[in-house]
């Protein structure tokens, strides 16, 4: 229990060199280009969950937004095995670091907030100021607006941060308390360790949630600019 509650979020390092780069690029070793005619039951499984997804993602988009797909399935794809990957026990979860989640979505956000303002001036300005507004509050909403815009990839960033990283705290302080209990009241450590395999189990599926959610609300910002 003196193990620091923070250390499985520091970025692992090898010889001193930081290996993040190696861990994030792991994931795709997990989904192999098919090279034979027919393929085995986990790629064809893999490819109908792609199509799936791909489908639902995309139907509420126009033909210039579909352009995205390449880019936000692979995304879903990079985040829900990352966040999978990081359940495993004495592994690194990427997905708890702001900085990198914030790299994820401030290119993502720009790129779908300039394409608006692109080909949807009129429409993207006004949503700085809705229709019928008083002409004394105008000022106000303005700044309001304009600030609500530049918060969305910090909220996208944080509320997968912090998804991830409380599962990630919850599950080491059970744990813990599993592996102390043990010692003095085995029927106690029993119901722990029965709360910390419900929790691990729900664990795997805020995994895949927190991925949805991200690569969603992605797509909708998309969905608003073109």
């Amino acid at each position: 229990m003196n193990e620091n509650l923070f250390a499985s979020f520091i970025t692992p390092t090898m010889l001193g060199f930081p290996i993040v780069i190696l861990i994030i690029m792991f994931p795709a070793m997990l989904f192999p280009n098919p090279k034979r005619l027919i393929n085995n039951r986990m790629i064809a499984l893999q490819q109908w969950l792609i199509k799936l997804i791909l489908k639902q993602m995309m139907s509420m988009h126009t033909p210039k937004g579909r352009t995205w797909s390449l880019m936000l399935i692979s995304l879903i794809l990079f985040i829900g095995t990352t966040n999978l990957l990081g359940l495993l026990p004495h592994s690194f979860t990427p997905t708890t670091q702001l900085s990198m989640n914030l790299g994820m979505a401030i290119p993502l956000w720009a790129g779908a907030v300039i394409l608006g303002f692109r080909h949807k001036t009129k429409m993207s300005l006004a949503h700085f100021l809705p229709q019928g507004t008083p002409i004394l509050l105008i000022p106000m909403l303005i700044v309001i607006e304009t600030i609500s815009l530049f918060i969305q990839p910090m909220a996208l960033a944080v509320r997968l941060t912090a998804n991830i990283t409380a599962g990630h705290l919850l599950m080491h302080l059970i744990g813990g308390a599993t592996s102390v209990l043990l010692m003095i009241s085995p029927p106690a450590a029993l119901m722990t360790f029965i709360i910390l395999l419900l929790l691990t189990i729900l664990e795997f599926a805020v995994a895949l949630i927190q991925a949805y959610v991200f690569t969603l609300l992605v797509s909708l910002y998309l969905h608003d600019n073109t």
